[in-house]
């Protein structure tokens, strides 16, 4: 790749990193950039996730020096992950991404104004019933399916499933599913990387500049007032769930 489009790819990386460990929706800016500089779609995705193990890693490590991260539940969650993040990889190349881009769309316009009218979600912990427990690893697993395949949006459908299901703030939420990002991610490169999809070279270098960018933005967000924090979370969520029917429409 010539020195110009690898300058600005690192660029868009780090800024990205910078706001999507609160928000998530990483791939949903960076994959089509990719793609835009000249590179083969799949080879996009799976690179992309690469990259995004470096982003999780780096975004966990301030939330666990200051003890954010809800760890009760995450070896349950971690396993359903892994199974499904699997699964998801094993897709890529069977299903039509327009079309899934399109429910998941839908889906953070539906949680996004669902948090909106539910004003007091986020801001604090709460119990939980079992059966909204056993609803929220169910919704880990469908959604790591998800995550394994492309992962445009999946962290931030996890972040919010994590708020209303098992009752996290949103800082708990944030934090905890930066940890879980990592398997879902490592698990899909180790399948793209079976099938001879990733490119190590550009992955390493792009997984460093998200890495520093989320470590920045991981730091910063320990600073945010939590009303700031979900009010971040909602416009960002909503704003890029427009762009990917705006996508869709086009296509």
């Amino acid at each position: 790749m010539p020195a110009p489009k690898l300058l600005a790819l690192i660029a868009i990386f780090f800024a990205t990193s910078l706001i999507s460990v609160v928000t998530g929706s990483t791939s949903l800016v960076t994959v089509p950039v990719m793609i835009q500089f000249g590179i083969e779609p799949h080879i996009a995705v799976a690179t992309n996730m690469m990259a995004l193990i470096f982003m999780s890693i780096g975004g966990s490590v301030p939330f666990a020096q200051k003890g954010v991260i809800s760890f009760g539940r995450l070896p349950g969650v971690i396993v359903l992950t892994i199974l499904g993040s699997a699964l998801g990889a094993f897709f890529l190349l069977a299903i039509p991404k327009a079309r899934l881009e399109f429910v998941i769309a839908v889906a953070m316009i539906g949680v996004g104004g669902f948090t909106l009218i539910r004003r007091d979600i986020g801001l604090s912990a709460k119990r939980v019933s079992r059966t909204r427990e056993m609803g929220g690893y169910g919704a880990a697993f469908v959604l790591a399916i998800y995550g394994g395949f492309f992962s445009g949006g999946y962290v931030t459908l996890l972040t919010t499933a994590f708020v209303l299901l098992f009752g996290m703030t949103f800082l708990e939420s944030v934090a905890t599913t930066k940890v879980i990002n990592v398997f879902s991610s490592a698990v899909a490169v180790l399948i793209f990387a079976w099938r001879g999809v990733v490119d190590y070279k550009l992955g390493v270098i792009l997984g460093i500049t998200m890495f520093l960018g989320a470590m920045i933005g991981g730091h910063t967000t320990l600073k945010v007032n939590p009303v700031w924090l979900r009010r971040i979370f909602i416009a960002v969520v909503l704003g890029l769930a427009l762009k990917m029917l705006f996508n869709y429409v086009q296509s």
